[in-house]
């Protein structure tokens, strides 16, 4: 052997190559298939010497989706966990618990877990030997998990978790920020179950977290949020549900420093209305906001409260339903659109609500692609749009933008004229036309590909389309066809 690799460090940069496909990111990529063989690599590699045994072991036991690998190395259940030709998951809840000799052989290789992610709960009655001092994983960074945990937490909270997702409010909550002091994200995917227990187990469970970075929950009251507010480590903020309604309040509250993020899933805007209203985000860069109804009583104040955070750069909001009246937005100077051109720092805006796109016409989109200089993304998905604005106005408001790459306008393409444009827009790529009204497929097609050089789909992948957007995209992949043929032919020609 090589007596660079008797290097630690360079080991374990060798190692960590292998690791790539163990890398989440990687991993939406790759097949099972390729995992495995990294895993057996892994394998293969802490059976070869000594040196190697111990980096290769932890990093092939680092990620678990479940913990029946670690229970597999107990002898008893090792044949059911890995029986030859498998393909069924086995039910625990048959098996007897481990005796302590067995839990000896379970936990042999639970140190080295750093991310564990719970995906079944048949199998928590195996663990009933442990003490309840114990804890599992040593190690452990993150835990994840859609099963209720009941009487196990405690099994899983590591000193060293930094990174916590629980499916509800455990009546236990508060031993997580008490046992893991590095605890800096907190995830509590559903609403209350009891409001008024649930909700004050989780409140006097944050206001123990010290380093908190990231929070996702149900809503919180006035005095969670004003301990939040003084949290100097805080920056992302994702509310789930809005059943705990925020009334007057006489809390003089800090301003959120460093808070760039903030995350509203509800079923109306109320509750984040009143807390853009009430508390002050002076760095909020980003804001996303997922309601079930938007009715305009509610989305006038919040787009009045969010002109104050002139620092945003990423808009979203989407809505199932709206029950405004649209004949009163007709010339109003409130639409959501006019009352967003106050943006100028704008990236990302996303625009998903009946109604988000009237008075939308070709003027407008100048006026707003003018404010918003830096916008690279712009979505208006609007079920009730009219299309108005036409390729000309269009046209014109790209050259207000050109870093723009991703549009999706609902677009009036009937009456257009393929030869009225010279100029280019090299920089949009994705642009989708289901919202819009066509009428000449091929035409629209060649502006497209005469204008926009570098869209290649007018149909996102993800969605059905109508046939008249198919044909678009046929007739534009045959223009493309042809210039890159145009182009060899050119080429062969030129060099005789």
């Amino acid at each position: 052997m090589h007596r660079a690799l008797l290097v630690p460090e360079i080991l374990l940069e060798v190692f960590m190559h292998v690791n790539k496909i163990l890398d989440p990111l990687y991993a939406l990529i790759s097949s099972y298939r390729d995992m495995t063989l990294t895993r057996k690599s892994f394998a293969a590699l802490a059976r070869t010497c000594k040196p190697f045994y111990e980096p290769a072991m932890d990093l092939l036991w680092a990620e678990l989706d479940g913990i029946e690998p670690l229970l597999g190395c107990v002898t008893r259940l090792h044949p059911i966990i890995y029986r030859s030709g498998g393909s069924r998951r086995f039910h625990f809840k048959v098996i007897e618990p481990l005796s302590e000799h067995e839990a000896h052989q379970f936990l042999h290789h639970a140190r080295r877990v750093r991310s564990l992610i719970i995906l079944y709960d048949d199998y928590f009655h195996l663990l009933s030997v442990l003490p309840i001092e114990t804890c599992m994983f040593p190690r452990l960074l993150s835990l994840s998990t859609d099963q209720d945990l009941n009487r196990y937490l405690h099994l899983f909270l590591s000193p060293m978790l930094r990174r916590c997702a629980l499916p509800l409010v455990h009546p236990d909550l508060k031993s997580v920020p008490i046992r893991c002091a590095a605890l800096e994200e907190l995830s509590i995917r559903s609403s209350f179950g009891n409001l008024a227990a649930d909700g004050q187990v989780l409140y006097d469970s944050i206001r123990l977290c010290k380093g908190l970075v990231t929070l996702a929950c149900p809503p919180l009251d006035w005095t969670t949020w004003e301990h939040l507010s003084n949290l100097p480590t805080l920056v992302t903020l994702k509310i789930w549900d809005d059943r705990c309604s925020l009334g007057w309040h006489n809390i003089n509250f800090r301003p959120f420093l460093n808070v760039t993020r903030l995350y509203f899933y509800t079923r109306t805007a109320a509750y984040t209305v009143a807390v853009m209203q009430h508390l002050e985000f002076p760095s909020l860069n980003q804001f996303e906001m997922e309601v079930f109804d938007l009715p305009w009583t509610e989305a006038e104040p919040l787009f009045h409260a969010l002109s104050r955070y002139k620092t945003l750069s990423h808009i979203a909001i989407s809505s199932r339903r709206s029950s405004r009246n649209t004949q009163d937005l007709l010339g109003s100077s409130l639409t959501p659109i006019r009352q967003s051109l106050c943006f100028t720092r704008l990236r990302t805006l996303r625009f998903s609500f009946p109604s988000c796109c009237i008075n939308l016409d070709n003027d407008l989109l100048l006026e707003a692609m003018s404010s918003w200089p830096h916008i690279g993304i712009l979505e208006f998905i609007d079920s009730q749009a009219i299309p108005t604005v036409t390729f000309r106005g269009l046209f014109a408001a790209l050259r207000r933008c050109p870093r723009l790459h991703m549009l999706d306008i609902p677009l009036d393409a009937v009456d257009i004229d393929p030869t009225a444009e010279s100029f280019q827009h090299t920089s949009l790529q994705h642009l989708n036309l289901t919202s819009s009204d066509i009428s000449d497929a091929k035409a629209v097609a060649r502006i497209i590909f005469s204008v926009l050089p570098s869209v290649d789909r007018v149909v996102p992948l993800h969605k059905r389309s109508s046939g008249v957007c198919l044909e678009v995209q046929t007739h534009l992949e045959s223009f493309r066809a042809s210039a890159v043929l145009g182009c060899h032919i050119t080429g062969a020609a030129s060099k005789t």
